[in-house]
């Protein structure tokens, strides 16, 4: 039997099943249709646990660079490594870029629908696609089979560590690429498991230039490490399966993290064998953490924030990451959100220049949480609203029940401050509201005479009794607030108490305290706490009645 017989019954015996033709795929999958400049971009995320900050990240400049120019952004699933696949995350995936709003064109909506021409976005749905292009490279003699076990690699490994070569199945250590195919067929009817491998083109001595929209010009290795593209589960492996499918899907820029950057060569170089223009590549830097006075990668294992669920769980709005992000990749976006505080971040002009770095982002809670502070402060009291009550409604169903229990008292709460130049930034997250607001509810109000007498220790009993009794006497809700505060000017008077701080600083020794010692006396006995908003407010909110049955816990 001469070697190209041999070769039929191989693939024959490996693709049993008639295969599309690579015509067929490419009629099936056309160019697109779109303007000239326009990005088409994706994400590949593989359900493999929670989604990591950075896939978010990346998928965020997929997204912006892609919409920007009127191009499409596409989700893939990158399911091939069925051993680490966590069940439930393929949906996590979805649910999360629709939490966070950044819009998929195509790809797994939170339904598990998928959309658009150029599917199945799940990698394990297309393994019929695959396997037509690695019949097609075993054809060419560009790739073979590999029966090398877990016992033979790491021999070749302790042989190349004891001879200080490289690490890697090339040259000499590649111990199945020239082997007769009468042998390769007799292990195959033997059933012995194998993998296929990519017979690398490259010679590791010499260089090839790389233009990446990020890291510029750079000069690497050629690839010679004939990697594994089809593993003995059928399955191909990442390298393989995303060169066919950014082909076939015809994506334009690929946006990724650089720890990728080293595997470049092998990707430009099966895109060069399989007769493909590549796309174009932005590799970017992780985002960092600092450490004892040192920079590190975010760790799944070492740090909450690296899971992007965590920030849903601590009650940052969606905008409010997505901005950080924003924020993290072009340092030029807080001058631009400061010269335009009422734009869409969707307006922002993100661009690959201020993209150059060769450290990553560091990531700074501060700088988040202020960025928060600023959207929050932005949102009408509807939207922090309908915002807490679907946060409480994940993480706290009995302060979810409170805030529905009474949406116009509730909205009336979250209506101080708000709108108004200056507005109160004391909110940083949506899980800060309930310690914020809850002394406005009943249920969650008690306060005791011991409990006053101690937040009130600069006044006896006696003394805070007699000034909230004629408080109560003068009090009507309907008043303005200059009247209120009149009133409540003439009973500090009458009680020794400065009404100006001109006043109390010109005989310190003569009043028993100033307008803010008075004030306070109301802020605990309505709040039980020393500081509030504008006392006011929080009295015409409230309700006459209620003000009163607070004020009187003394007057029994």
């Amino acid at each position: 039997m001469d070697n190209s017989e041999n070769k039929g019954m191989i693939i024959e015996s490996i693709f049993p099943d008639p295969l599309p033709t690579l015509d067929e795929l490419e009629r099936k999958y056309p160019p697109r249709e779109l303007r000239e400049g326009s990005m088409v971009t994706r994400v590949g995320p593989s359900p493999t646990g929670f989604m990591h900050i950075g896939t978010l990240y990346t998928a965020l400049l997929s997204e912006r660079f892609a919409h920007q120019t009127s191009g499409v952004f596409f989700l893939r699933i990158e399911d091939t490594d069925k051993k680490r696949e966590v069940e439930g995350a393929t949906d996590f995936i979805s649910e999360a870029f629709d939490h966070f709003k950044v819009p998929i064109d195509e790809g797994r909506d939170i339904s598990g629908t998928e959309h658009g021409l150029y599917g199945p976005y799940t990698q394990s749905a297309r393994m019929r696609i695959y396997h037509s292009y690695i019949n097609h490279l075993l054809e060419q003699g560009n790739a073979y089979l590999c029966f090398c076990t877990v016992e033979d690699l790491e021999g070749i490994r302790e042989k190349q560590k004891n001879k200080k070569a490289r690490t890697g199945y090339y040259g000499e250590w590649a111990l199945w690429r020239d082997r007769p195919l009468e042998e390769v067929a007799e292990m195959l009817k033997a059933g012995r498991p194998y993998v296929i491998r990519f017979k690398a083109t490259g010679n590791h001595e010499r260089k090839i230039a790389i233009d990446d929209l990020i890291v510029g010009r750079r000069m690497l290795p050629e690839n010679d490490q004939d990697i594994v593209i089809m593993k003995s589960d059928k399955l191909p492996t990442y390298h393989l399966a995303h060169v066919v499918d950014d082909h076939l899907m015809r994506t334009t820029h690929v946006i990724r993290g650089d720890e990728w950057l080293s595997s470049l060569p092998t990707h430009l170089q099966l895109f060069e064998v399989l007769g493909w223009q590549s796309p174009t590549y932005a590799h970017i830097a992780a985002i960092q953490k600092l450490e004892n006075s040192s920079k590190r990668k975010l760790s799944k294992r070492k740090d909450p924030e690296a899971n992007i669920g965590y920030f849903d769980e601590q009650g940052y709005p969606p905008d409010a990451l997505i901005e950080y992000l924003l924020n993290l990749a072009n340092s030029n976006f807080e001058d631009w959100r400061k010269a335009n505080p009422q734009s869409h971040y969707r307006e922002f002009p993100l661009t690959f220049e201020k993209l150059r770095s060769s450290n990553g982002p560091l990531f700074d809670f501060k700088k988040l949480e202020d960025i928060s502070r600023d959207i929050l402060a932005r949102s009408s009291a509807g939207e922090v609203y309908e915002q807490a009550i679907a946060w409480a409604e994940k993480y706290d169903a009995p302060f979810a029940e409170l805030l529905k229990d009474d949406p116009d008292y509730t909205k009336k709460i979250l209506s101080m401050e708000r709108g108004v130049p200056n507005a109160r930034k004391d909110i940083k997250k949506l899980s800060d509201i309930k310690p914020q607001i809850d002394y406005f509810f009943d249920k969650h109000f008690q306060l005791t005479p011991p409990e006053v007498a101690e937040k009130l220790s600069f006044l006896s009993i006696e003394e805070i009794k007699e000034i909230v009794k004629e408080f109560i006497d003068e009090y009507r809700a309907e008043d303005s607030k200059d009247e209120w505060f009149e009133k409540l000017k003439l009973i500090a008077r009458h009680h020794n108490f400065a009404t100006s701080n001109a006043e109390l600083k010109k005989n310190p020794t003569t009043f028993k305290g100033g307008m803010a010692e008075v004030a306070q006396i109301f802020r605990v006995l309505l709040a039980g706490r020393i500081q509030t908003p504008d006392l006011y407010t929080i009295m015409q909110i409230m309700g006459q009645e209620r003000v009163m049955r607070r004020l009187s816990v003394l007057q029994s």
